[in-house]
């Protein structure tokens, strides 16, 4: 019966997501998009970051399939590991899951925006047309102004603990519909992760947030089980 109930902190999770939501999306006179451009993850060498923004991120989505494949995974998997943890362990993990998933995106934005600055600096010290260099001042403002939403790292750090936790319960795919060990499921989603961060395949998406997750999903539930706080 437990594991088709809704254990307090899930629950209270997707609401607290649901909210936000409704704030982003029903808010007049563009509070809502304030609210995300406040509240939502930016690159830290912008004007626009704040570090309260690594926790406040995980509660905005982008759109309303963004926030249902969120909460739909944070509700089908959340749930078992909270019971398994215990709530207060669960919400520990789900934070620093999240705020690890924000960290490490972070990181990686911030050595590629390295490399793009200096790439614009070469070329505007070898320019001189004003238009050209004007434009790409812009188009680098405009990259350190991009903002990340989503519990999409949070939620990737429970796929990984209930793979580690349920390894041989099996995941039915929906494509292609075939049933897979959760061991596997979690090791092939997470090399396809990599891949595409590596690649830079769907750049909209922050993918090394996802592997961050992951990561710190890794080596939190490590060290609980090396201090004997948890078994598996």
């Amino acid at each position: 019966m437990m594991r088709f109930s809704t254990p307090p902190v899930v629950k209270n999770l997707i609401i607290i997501n649901l909210l936000f939501f409704s704030a982003q999306t029903l808010l007049p006179g563009g509070y809502g998009e304030r609210l995300t451009q406040l509240l939502g993850l930016h690159y830290w060498g912008s004007a626009q970051f704040n570090p309260y923004q690594l926790v406040t991120h995980l509660f905005l989505h982008g759109d309303i399939m963004h926030l249902f494949t969120n909460m739909f995974a944070l509700w089908m998997f959340g749930r078992i590991l909270e019971y398994d943890l215990g709530s207060r362990r669960f919400l520990i993990y789900y934070m620093v899951t999240g705020i690890g998933a924000a960290l490490l995106h972070s990181s990686v934005v911030a050595w590629e925006m390295a490399g793009v600055k200096e790439q614009v600096s070469a070329y505007i010290a070898q320019s001189t047309n004003a238009m050209e260099i004007a434009q790409l001042k812009s188009l680098l403002a405009q990259r350190l102004d991009v903002v990340t939403l989503g519990a999409s790292g949070a939620v990737f750090g429970i796929l990984l603990s209930f793979g580690m936790l349920h390894p041989n319960d099996r995941i039915l795919l929906l494509i292609p519909p075939i049933p897979m060990k959760a061991k596997y499921f979690v090791i092939a989603y997470g090399v396809l992760e990599l891949m595409l961060g590596l690649t830079g395949t769907a750049s909209n998406i922050a993918h090394f947030a996802h592997v961050g997750g992951m990561i710190f999903g890794f080596l939190l539930l490590y060290y609980w089980k090396k201090t004997g706080k948890i078994y598996y």
